[in-house]
C-alpha cells in the first residue's frame, strides 16, 4: 500500500502544481479524489467489503457527477462526500507521525481476517 499512496499523494500534488500554473489560460485541471470505492479493489489488495475502510465507499456514479461539477467550477481537487473533505483537511493539518500511524492502523487486517483493525490492543 506504501507505492500506492505514494502515487496518490504525487497525483494530488502535481495536480494541484499544474492546475496553479495554468490558471487564466483556459486550462482547467481537476484531481478527482473519490476515497474508497467499491470496486473490487479492497478484496484484492487487503481487506474485507465492510471493513473501516471502506464504510464510507463513494458510489461510483456520486462520484463521477462530483467530480464532473467541479471540474467544470475549475476546482483543482474534487473530494466526495462530507467525510472524505474532513479527513483530507484533518489529515493535512495532523502532525505527520499521526497521519502514518492511523494510516498504517486504518490498512491493518484485524486478528480473525475479516476487517480492518483500528484500535490495537498492544499500543
Amino acid at each position: 500500500m506504501t507505492v500506492y499512496y505514494a502515487s496518490k499523494a504525487f497525483v494530488r500534488s502535481f495536480s494541484e502544481a499544474v492546475s496553479e500554473k495554468t490558471k487564466g489560460t483556459g486550462v482547467t485541471v481537476t484531481a478527482a479524489c473519490p476515497g474508497p470505492a467499491l470496486t473490487g479493489f479492497e478484496k484484492t489488495a487487503f481487506s474485507q467489503p465492510g471493513s473501516v475502510m471502506f464504510r464510507h465507499a463513494a458510489r461510483h456514479a456520486k462520484a463521477a457527477r462530483e467530480a464532473y461539477l467541479a471540474m467544470m467550477k475549475g476546482k483543482p481537487l474534487c473530494y466526495v462526500g462530507a467525510f472524505k473533505k474532513n479527513m483530507s483537511f484533518a489529515s493535512r493539518i495532523a502532525p505527520r507521525c499521526i497521519s502514518r500511524k492511523f494510516a498504517r492502523k486504518m490498512n491493518r487486517r484485524s486478528r480473525a481476517g475479516c476487517a480492518l483493525n483500528i484500535v490495537s490492543q498492544t499500543e
